[in-house]
């Protein structure tokens, strides 16, 4: 027993100090941060605003998550804010004029999300179009779909079922924030501890060499964004659960921070390279700054401003860093 106790304990100090190494860079940032925005701003500590931060980037981080497999395997996928205003207007809409159960209603709402995710994959795996068009193209599809569906409006539900998912805690934690830590720890043990995990890096590393090895690169990115748009329309079901409505007009750009988070978190824009802890902390850098923006009462069209430059400045350190291993790669032959 104490053999088993040890051996859990090195596994668990292990990967700690090996995450601790990895995030150095961004875990001192996110300190700074937190000590600056502390100081200039007392209730920025108190815990009501940090569940309500935990609270608000909990819908960012799930599409993060999803975020991370498109740009690990080389690509993006533009259409998460879109498809999560889809999912969760239809599913408040079944609702509220239906009169479809709730778990209903959730149901096809987040199977319309894996339906529009599925098509994104097989038409980047079957036609060779890049995910930037592709995925540009049912952002639109998506946002005009849930337009029409609504007519323009918000369709308001108060069915008490619908409004606990996004409303509800337990010993004080949101429901949200304890749907995006359990979706964190089972998209890590997939990408981590399976061989799709393994099959995803590989795609995102060396497409040829993937093929090569027999992994069925189409199977792969058909599933990646299949998972995307499922976590997108469920996001979008508890954000409409939140607002007591569905909202055709929610979710723009929202993709914008879910890159930021995960290019944020050190994954490769080129792919091959990124790990999901490295996002939860760019998510977190992401909400605890817009946050901490609205505490100090900066105006809303400087923080769109500041997150550009956040994304540039992300985007930069990473050709760099690319720049240098393929220089140490190059002395080392």
């Amino acid at each position: 027993m104490n053999n088993t106790r040890n051996t859990l304990f090195s596994i668990v100090a292990g990967g700690t100090v090996g995450y601790m190494k990895r995030n150095l860079g961004i875990l001192v940032g996110l300190f700074l941060m937190c000590l600056a925005l502390s100081i200039v701003s007392p209730a920025f500590t108190r815990s009501s605003n940090i569940l309500n931060v935990l609270r608000q980037v909990s819908t960012n981080g799930m599409l993060a998550f999803g975020m991370t497999l498109a740009i690990v395997i080389g690509g993006i996928d533009l259409s998460v804010g879109s498809v999560l205003a889809l999912g969760g207007t239809v599913a408040a809409g079944l609702i509220a004029k239906s009169g479809v159960p709730v778990p209903v209603a959730v149901l096809i709402g987040c199977s319309l999300g894996a339906g529009i995710g599925f098509f994104n994959g097989y038409i980047i795996a079957s036609t060779g179009i890049p995910p930037f068009i592709v995925t540009l193209a049912t952002m639109q599809i998506a946002r005009g779909a849930a337009y029409v569906y609504s007519n323009g409006n918000p369709i308001r539900t108060t069915d008490a079922a619908f409004v606990t998912i996004g409303t509800g805690s337990i010993f004080s934690i949101p429901f949200p924030v304890i749907y995006m830590l359990i979706l964190f720890f089972v998209m890590y043990i997939l990408l981590n501890k399976t061989k799709f995990g393994r099959h995803v890096y590989a795609l995102g590393g060396n497409k040829d060499a993937a093929i090569y090895s027999g992994i069925d690169t189409g199977r792969v990115i058909i599933i990646t964004h299949t998972l995307i748009g499922l976590f997108s329309a469920f996001a979008g079901v508890v954000l409409c659960s939140r607002m007591y409505s569905g909202q055709p007009t929610i979710g723009n750009g929202f993709e914008m921070d879910a890159i930021a988070a995960v290019v944020l978190g050190g994954t490769s824009m080129s792919g091959g390279v990124g790990t999901l802890g490295g996002t939860f902390l760019g998510m977190l850098i992401i909400g605890i700054l817009n946050n901490g923006l609205n505490l100090l009462n900066i105006n809303s069209f400087w923080q769109l401003i500041l997150k550009g430059v956040v994304i540039l400045l992300a985007v930069y350190i990473d050709v760099i860093k690319r720049s240098r291993d393929n220089k140490v790669k190059k002395v080392g032959k």
